[in-house]
């Protein structure tokens, strides 16, 4: 089982089941301290898990990160 949020590399590799959400790299299960969305990806991961059949299964989650997210290179985040 794969959590990715890097959908590309994802079906690349083609790991036996995975799950793909939209959130920037480091935080494939939500933000800090959101726990309620911690839960539904574990909840949705473990599923998964469970009733997927086919070998290459990839799943896109439909929750979306609660602000914009972007990679910009040599931009300090802090």
């Amino acid at each position: 089982m794969c959590l990715s949020t890097g959908r590309d590399l994802t079906e690349q590799v083609r790991p036996p089941r995975s799950v793909f959400v939209n959130f920037p790299m480091g935080n494939a299960f939500g933000a800090p301290f959101d726990i309620d969305m911690q839960m539904a990806v574990l909840r949705a991961v473990l599923a998964c898990a469970v009733t997927s059949r086919v070998a290459g299964t990839l799943v896109d989650l439909p929750l979306a990160w609660p602000r914009l997210f972007a990679f910009e290179p040599g931009k300090s985040r802090m």
